[in-house]
């Protein structure tokens, strides 16, 4: 018995000076990576000069909570991790039955995003619910739509696109565009909008019809590029810079959501507010995104679907099979374009302007973060990473409190892209094949199961 106490008050000891080194080095590191950034900030004073200013405090709160954090880890996080995962291989296996919240997580997800807005409404009232409608409903709803796009692109068909946001571009400038000289409505240009960008969808296709990998992700990259500088040059149409504005807004069987006496609040007898037009606009988000999921999964059990999956997994495979891997990357592409349209005429209705200045590589870089994130191939685990990365990006505006701590000019949303670099390497490392790192196979044999990440290439979920 004394052996067993002493071997296991040697093997604490251990552990505790083992986590002690560690958090020194995290520490360093953290010093050294973040001195430059947080200790040290650039102001121009009133005659423009440059002037250093030193933020050494806030610096060590930066210093001392990796410290805290990686001590923690290493002393407590990581043994007792280590102990359940003994337990957990020592423990007989046990098939677990599904939970009625697993069985039906998509009804229960789709009611509550019915219940949504009715919700805000009663919470927040009418003025109060617009902020939460649209910044934490519409937004994260549209990156839902143009990641699930993204998705067929890349998590079926395997096909690297860093160039997404071109569709996303072309679908707000065809909307706005034909709007402005044509004056067609919302549910005309709608369709039109995905068409044309599931046209140029196919245009990409062509040329990147031999390539794969890296040499892939460079043509669509320049490919997104080309997009943006059109918008910028052509002046004539585009307006280049200046965007095009004053774009209609989507009606309601004709009704428009305006002031008039045959507006939607005269009508319905409410008072005037533009919150009704955003909760409108939030029940068209969420049709297109059940519209987009619907035509996923029936693609995905369609031998299309299949092909996807054949081409994503080995092309020479895929081309012996006697698979026409011309059009599969085609469809792949088509399809992927044409719900980027949807999303970015739907962009263009709500925000009334488009710019190219909202078309930047780093939205393409955005929505591919969050398929991959969410795990390539599962639609319930990209919406989950938009909702945390989209959703977490506006929280971020509302911590006013952190003022209190890191000081009057402490501004939480410019630290956005740091956290949010931080939280893709924490996920990347606990998950590496996404949130949701399991799926249920398009076709299975007498039984339905869901496939383990570990049969699955990492990061195909």
């Amino acid at each position: 018995m004394a052996n067993i106490a002493s071997t296991t008050a040697s093997a604490g000891t251990e552990v505790t000076a083992r986590a002690l080194r560690e958090a020194v080095f995290a520490g360093l590191i953290t010093l050294g990576l973040f001195v430059l950034f947080v200790g040290l900030k650039t102001d121009q004073n009133i005659r423009n000069e440059l002037v250093l200013t030193q933020r050494w405090g806030l610096l060590a709160i930066f210093v001392i909570v990796a410290m805290v954090g990686r001590f923690l880890i290493v002393a407590y996080a990581q043994p007792w991790l280590a102990q359940r995962k003994a337990v957990k291989a020592a423990a007989p296996e046990v098939a677990k039955e599904e939970s009625f919240f697993s069985r039906n997580f998509s009804k229960i997800a789709i009611v509550a995003l019915v219940l949504y807005p009715p919700v805000i409404l009663a919470l927040t009232g009418v003025q109060g619910s617009l902020k939460w409608v649209d910044n934490f409903g519409i937004q994260i709803l549209i990156y839902v739509m143009l990641a699930w796009g993204l998705n067929i692109v890349v998590g079926l068909a395997g096909l690297l696109d860093l160039g997404y946001v071109a569709f996303y571009a072309v679908g707000a400038y065809s909307y706005a565009l034909l709007s402005s000289y044509f004056g067609l409505s919302f549910w005309v240009l709608l369709p039109v909008a995905g068409l044309l960008s599931a046209c140029w969808g196919m245009v990409l296709g062509f040329p990147v019809l031999r390539l794969r990998g890296d040499y892939l992700a460079i043509v669509t990259l320049a490919f997104g590029e080309i997009i943006r500088l059109v918008l910028i040059n052509w002046t004539e149409v585009t307006k280049g810079t200046f965007g095009v504005s004053g774009i209609a807004k989507a009606t309601l069987f004709g009704i428009k959501f305006d002031a008039s006496k045959d507006g939607f609040a005269a009508l319905m007898g409410l008072p005037i507010s533009s919150a009704y037009y955003k909760i409108f606009l939030f029940y068209l988000a969420l049709g297109l995104c059940m519209l987009t999921a619907f035509v996923t999964i029936r693609m995905r059990r369609m031998p299309i679907g299949r092909a996807w999956e054949a081409l994503r997994e080995d092309e020479i495979a895929c081309r012996s099979l006697g698979i026409n891997t011309v059009t599969t990357k085609l469809t792949a592409f088509a399809m992927g374009a044409m719900f980027g349209g949807l999303a970015g005429s739907f962009f263009a209705v709500r925000q009334g302007f488009v710019s190219p200045e909202s078309f930047v590589f780093l939205e393409s870089a955005v929505i591919l973060a969050i398929v991959v994130l969410g795990g390539m191939g599962s639609l319930t685990g990209i919406a989950i990473a938009a909702i945390v990365m989209i959703g977490g990006t506006e929280i971020l505006r509302e911590l006013t409190f952190l003022k209190l701590v890191f000081g009057p000019n402490f501004t939480p949303e410019l630290y956005r892209m740091l956290i949010f670099g931080l939280a893709m390497v924490v996920v990347m490392v606990w998950k590496p094949r996404g949130f949701v790192g399991s799926r249920e196979p398009t076709a299975f044999l007498r039984e339905r199961k869901a496939v383990s990440g570990s049969f699955t290439k990492e990061g195909h979920g």
